[in-house]
């Protein structure tokens, strides 16, 4: 270690003190206080904060790569949470590449994006990551993302408390009748309405469509003398964004398909069932069924939904948004 100024000054009054008080002391203490000195860390590494200040960095560092996420699941239920790009990767098993569809470079645009387990939905100011049984919601507690936010909360808060009251009304005899799995319960919920992930979707689209519709008529009644104008101005190009990508799924009933969350999901359910049934040597006495329903229009449907080539619901669902978006593009170019 290289010797400054105030190093020799304090060497050198020690070995003043120490010859005045050399004779008084003993070799055992001569040695002891040897040791001591030897194991104290100089001042100089006390004081060098290089080692604690690159650790805080690093903490911090590691600190900001986490962003506000607003969880939100099929009940209705919302918790504000900070995720990592590793944690979003794992919980909606997406390869890494798909969350730069979510940052600010391709904040222009509009994409929806089917994966295996997930859906990625980037229109306009709604940034999401949807499954078959939850939405995260990137940057919530924006003003325009807040009312999105509600929207979901209305939907699904109500619909938590309509079930909540209709379990309490069912006969313990017909309940005992009924094959209790999560496959009967997602299979006879599809029967009444659109599963989990097309009811988010939906939300979405009409949201992100009001905020466009309305923009359309602040700018159509600011500038109404100057229709040219109008047709050039750049939220025309957002509103052919989200337009351009819904024509691009109704094109592709194979992408329509994949966006299916729910149908995979008890697809993977009914295979574990089966895979289960064979484990326990069981499959042949009490072969897997589909939960007894009321008639034989309510098989028809559940046979309908779980056709892997029908997307018939989904495509009536964007093109009603299809035709809306058109309209508007219409009013602003005529």
């Amino acid at each position: 270690m290289g010797k400054n100024p105030f190093s020799f000054i304090r060497s050198s009054s020690r070995k003043r003190r120490s010859k005045h008080k050399k004779a008084a002391q003993s070799p055992v203490l001569l040695a002891i206080g040897a040791v001591a000195s030897s194991s104290t860390p100089p001042p100089s590494s006390i004081n060098s904060s290089g080692g604690v200040v690159g650790l805080v960095a690093k903490a911090k560092k590691k600190a900001t790569g986490a962003r506000l996420w607003m969880r939100f699941d099929t009940k209705g239920a919302s918790e504000l949470v900070e995720y990592d790009k590793s944690t979003i990767i794992q919980k909606a098993s997406l390869p890494a590449r798909d969350l730069r569809i979510l940052g600010p470079i391709f904040s222009q645009s509009s994409t929806i994006i089917a994966r295996e387990k997930a859906m990625i939905v980037n229109l306009e100011f709604v940034k999401a990551i949807v499954t078959a049984s939850e939405v995260l919601i990137l940057d919530p507690l924006q003003q325009e993302v807040l009312q999105f936010v509600d929207q979901l909360r209305q939907q699904f808060s109500h619909k938590s408390a309509l079930k909540t009251q209709g379990a309490g009304t069912i006969d313990a005899s017909e309940n005992e009748m009924h094959v209790s799995t999560p496959i009967t319960e997602v299979m006879e919920g599809l029967l009444y309405e659109l599963p989990f992930e097309f009811q988010v979707l939906e939300i979405a689209l009409e949201v992100v469509c009001s905020f466009l519709d309305r923009k359309v008529v602040d700018l159509g009644t600011d500038s109404y003398p100057v229709l040219d104008e109008l047709a050039r101005n750049v939220s025309t190009k957002n509103l052919e964004h989200v337009r351009d990508e819904i024509e691009h799924l109704l094109d592709d009933n194979e992408d329509m398909a994949h966006l299916y969350l729910t149908r995979k999901q008890v697809h993977n359910l009914q295979l574990e069932a089966l895979l289960r049934d064979e484990f326990s040597n069981t499959i042949c006495n009490h072969p897997p069924r589909l939960p007894r329903l009321g008639s034989n229009r309510s098989v028809s449907l559940v046979s309908h939904y779980f056709d892997d080539n029908n997307v018939e619901d989904l495509e009536m669902l964007l093109e009603a948004y299809f035709v809306r978006l058109d309209r508007m593009r219409n009013k602003i170019y005529l």
